[in-house]
């Protein structure tokens, strides 16, 4: 979302505009190189949109507030494609697929031309992130697509994402998009980097895909991450007796303390606890 001329906030969208100056800071940590591709999230006025655009990238920038739509296509060039709808309901994967990058200017011609890197790009309401989040790794399962994301949140938001075991940040959401991404942190921005200012920080992140440790059932997965840690305070003995009959030797199998705390577990070891509680489930039949 970009910093212009005067218009009426929609709260509802939960819009904050991104400065100029921040904005060319933000492109620059997305690092746009030849061949990407990018889907943006929110684009708002064009604050990052543009400035990536002069890449010659191609971007599919995907807008909820018809009057930003109508408003960004008259400033756009060529190699910007605008849609108006909400990126959560919204089917963006046919777009995609018949954007080509160009070169940009100076770019010499005779180079050859770099495969197509699909990215995600954004600005992501505050009040959205975590299912647009979601979201992101549903398309990625489903369609394998993309490289990478490079989107701003709240900085409390990218405090978990980010966190590590053993801290008070880290849980639930940690855990379920640490499964399918590596996650760093690139950039914080104050609450002057907008207007109108919001009452917190912001973060830029960078998402790259790909699982990170074998899982064989996902589903099963999330059910014991998220049992485990809505008693994040109790024993893992305690936290999981309602799923296994026999947590203390399910987590024994496993080679995990049943006294441990679920906070205390990293990815490989919930990945170890998980089979167990599988292999006990098909040891006890139906």
């Amino acid at each position: 979302m970009s910093e212009a001329r005067p218009r009426r906030i929609r709260k509802r969208f939960g819009q904050h505009f991104l400065s100029a100056t921040w904005a060319l800071k933000v492109a620059a940590a997305i690092d746009p190189m030849p061949g990407d591709v990018f889907m943006e999230i929110g684009p708002g006025r064009g604050a990052i949109t543009l400035p990536l655009a002069r890449s010659g990238a191609a971007i599919l920038a995907v807008e909820i507030d018809r009057d930003l739509v109508a408003e960004l296509a008259a400033r756009a060039p060529a190699n910007v494609t605008i849609i108006s709808g909400d990126v959560l309901k919204t089917d963006v994967v046919p777009f995609l697929s018949g954007l080509e990058p160009q070169r940009p200017a100076g770019a010499d011609p005779a180079a050859t031309p770099r495969a197509r890197r699909f990215r995600i790009v954004g600005n992501l309401p505050y009040n959205l992130s975590t299912p647009i989040l979601f979201k992101m790794i549903e398309w990625q399962q489903r369609h394998g697509l993309f490289a990478d994301a490079t989107v701003m949140l709240q900085r409390e938001v990218a405090d978990r994402l980010v966190a590590k075991p053993r801290t008070k940040d880290y849980g639930v959401l940690t855990v379920l998009l640490g499964l399918h991404a590596r996650i760093t942190r690139l950039l914080d921005l104050p609450p002057g980097a907008f207007k109108p200012a919001p009452k917190v920080w912001s973060s830029v992140v960078r998402v790259e895909f790909g699982q990170t440790v074998r899982v064989a059932d996902p589903v099963l997965f999330e059910q014991v991450v998220k049992r485990a840690f809505s008693q994040r305070r109790k024993t893992l003995s305690n936290a999981l007796k309602s799923l296994v009959t026999d947590a203390p030797a399910v987590l024994q199998a496993a080679g995990i303390d049943p006294r441990r705390r679920p906070e205390t577990l990293d990815l490989p070891e919930l990945a170890r606890l998980v089979e167990q509680v599988a292999a006990a489930r098909r040891a006890a039949g139906p």
